[in-house]
This record gives C-alpha cells, sequence and structure tokens, in this order.
C-alpha cells in the first residue's frame, strides 16, 4: 500500500506541476513544442479513471493531431492567442483564473479568498514572487501548491514520518475542497465555452478531473491510514 501512495502522490505532483505551469504562464513556444515532442500529452500519471481527463487527454491528442501536422508554429501561435483572450484579457477575461472572482458580486480580486490562499502557502514557507501585486489564488498558482503539498507527502512517506504523512493529506485535502473544487467546475465551463482552442478545453478538463481525483484518493488515503499505523 505505500508503494501505491507513493506512486499516486509521485503522479500528483508531476500533473499539477504541469498543469500549474501550463496556466500560470503564457505559453512559451519551445516548451509548448518541447512537451509535444515528447508525447506528453499521450497519458496522465494521475487521474486517468476520471471521465473528465480522458475526455481533456482527447481534446488535446485531438489538437495535435489536427493542427501539428499541418503548421507548427502558427498552432502554436494559437494558443497564443487563446491563452490572451481566456485568462489575460484584451478587454472582457472570459474565464478568469483567479478564485476571488467567483465569489464577489463584483468580480473583483484580492477578496477574502486570496488572503486565505496566501495563509495556506505561508503555512509551508511558501510566498508567490509578486506578493501584493498579483492574486495569490490564481489557478496555476493553487495548483503548484497541490504539487508541492504532494512532494512533501513523498518524502514524508519514504521517511515513514506517519503522523507529517497525516497532516499533508489533511491540509492537502482541506486546500482542495476549500478552494479549486469550490470554482473549478465553473471555470472549466468557462473554458470550454469560450476557447478557440481544443488545447485548451483539454487543459480545462484535465484539471477539474484530476482536482477530483485527488479528492477521492486522499479520502481512501487517510481512511487506510490509521490501519497502517
Amino acid at each position: 500500500m505505500a508503494n501505491y501512495k507513493v506512486e499516486k502522490l509521485t503522479g500528483q505532483m508531476l500533473l499539477f506541476g504541469l498543469l500549474g505551469k501550463l496556466l500560470y504562464m503564457s505559453p512559451d513556444k519551445e516548451w509548448i513544442q518541447h512537451l509535444l515532442d515528447d508525447d506528453v500529452f499521450s497519458e496522465v500519471p494521475f487521474g486517468e479513471d476520471q471521465e473528465d481527463v480522458v475526455q481533456g487527454l482527447n481534446y488535446i491528442q485531438d489538437w495535435i493531431s489536427t493542427n501539428l501536422s499541418k503548421n507548427p508554429a502558427s498552432a502554436i501561435a494559437s494558443l497564443e492567442e487563446d491563452y490572451l483572450r481566456l485568462f489575460i484579457g484584451a478587454g472582457k477575461v472570459l474565464a478568469p483564473p483567479w478564485e476571488s472572482v467567483y465569489f464577489t458580486d463584483d468580480r473583483s480580486m484580492f477578496s477574502e479568498e486570496t488572503l486565505q490562499v496566501r495563509n495556506c502557502y505561508r503555512k509551508y514557507g511558501l510566498q508567490i514572487e509578486h506578493l501584493y501585486h498579483e492574486p495569490d489564488d490564481h489557478i496555476g498558482l493553487e495548483l503548484s501548491f497541490l504539487a508541492h503539498l504532494a512532494q512533501l507527502a513523498v518524502q514524508a512517506l519514504e521517511q515513514e514520518g506517519s503522523a507529517e504523512l497525516i497532516q499533508l493529506l489533511h491540509d492537502q485535502q482541506a486546500f482542495l475542497t476549500e478552494h479549486p473544487l469550490r470554482w473549478s467546475t465553473t471555470w472549466c465551463e468557462l473554458v470550454l465555452q469560450h476557447a478557440r482552442t481544443d488545447f485548451y478545453r483539454g487543459i480545462a478538463l484535465l484539471i477539474n478531473g484530476a482536482l477530483k481525483a485527488s479528492d477521492e484518493f486522499i479520502t481512501e488515503a487517510l481512511s487506510q491510514l490509521p490501519q497502517e499505523i
């Protein structure tokens, strides 16, 4: 069972780390091309049984097969345009990537949710690079934080730190349910509605499915830990 948990937590760490970077950063041509050349989106290391994850991979693979063989440069340029439209906006942001927007009447940022997320990061000694100048609750940053907690949980499991592992799993599940899981489905629906590329439709579904899979995995892991300790 310990090996199973290491495998799942490592997969969680890798997937959330990748998805967090993809959402937080504007598409970098060389990095995106590297991911595509390495066939990164042929499968996932975590959440492969989730319906959203399966559908998300299909979207991405369809985009790759339809676009890259014809004109790779144009295909990647289309990702840059879509990212700008969806997550930054040349006017209205079509799929805002900040949690606080979904829980304020005026769709403002830097609200109570932002501060709550910031405190979660601080508990583990983390602070975003542009503190006070950008919201801490960007979905890319939240995913990267989940990847960090998964990495710490792997280390605790390998070092047989049972109490530390239990605390990390509890903190990860609390963060999941109190933050990204509260708004990821709404955000995903906006991306599906407004995206012009199947790549970002696929990424949104991957994120939504991986978050659900994480909650299920942690619930299962915590239910088994008392018997193992």
